[in-house]
């Protein structure tokens, strides 16, 4: 794999991780504590950390993929 692939897929992953994280802080922050406010810190550090676990665990799930024949 490519970097430029690589880094499109973390993008990707990022983007729709970070998403997901900034709507369900707000909709915890909301329901539970009244403010509808957004844990930005936690928001990117689970979409960074999700991101490159991804991009590492993608290739070689796809190699072992190609190796059992699948």
């Amino acid at each position: 794999m490519n970097l430029k692939k690589w880094l499109i897929d973390f993008a990707i992953t990022f983007v729709v991780a970070l998403m997901t994280t900034v709507s369900v802080t707000f909709l915890w922050s909301l329901v539970f504590h009244g403010a509808g406010t957004v844990d930005w810190e936690t928001s990117f550090r689970f979409a960074a950390t999700f991101g490159i676990v991804y991009g590492l665990v993608q290739p070689w799930m796809k190699a072992r993929e190609s190796r059992l024949g699948r």
